[in-house]
């Protein structure tokens, strides 16, 4: 089994990550804009459509409030691996700053390297629209 791990750090609040991570049905509008296109729930599932063609049907399987994680395994769609679990997770840093995780197991193995490929093209774009949220002055 694969295992795929990236973390970065965001110059926002985790209040202001976790209100937009927790958010399941609109990736494409409040974590990965233009990366994925489309984000639509079906129940507990979540259909993702991303830019280059992919769709995947994600089973949401926890929204933890207190750990500020959700806990997500793709069930169907264009890209089938036998097992995907993930998770990410908004913890907090030094100087209001947040740390984002985000964690994968995948098989079969060759999956891992096509999942990791845009693992990382995600993570820039969160990233940056992330950071691009403005932090409520009211806090």
């Amino acid at each position: 089994m694969a295992h795929i791990h990236k973390e970065f750090l965001i110059n926002n609040s985790p209040e202001n990550i976790w209100d937009a991570l927790r958010e399941v049905g609109a990736v494409h509008q409040r974590l990965a804009p233009g990366f994925v296109t489309d984000t639509r729930m079906e129940t507990d599932t979540r259909i993702v459509t991303f830019a280059n063609g992919v769709v995947v049907h994600e089973l949401i399987v926890d929204i933890d409030e207190t750990a500020r994680r959700v806990a997500y395994a793709v069930v169907g769609g264009s890209m089938t691996p036998k097992h995907h679990h993930a998770s990410m997770q908004v913890l907090a840093d030094a100087e209001g700053r947040s740390r984002f995780v985000w964690t994968m197991d995948v098989t079969p193995d060759e999956l891992a390297g096509p999942i990791s490929e845009m693992a990382e093209q995600g993570a820039r774009i969160m990233q940056e629209t992330l950071t691009a949220t403005p932090v409520p002055t009211d806090r």
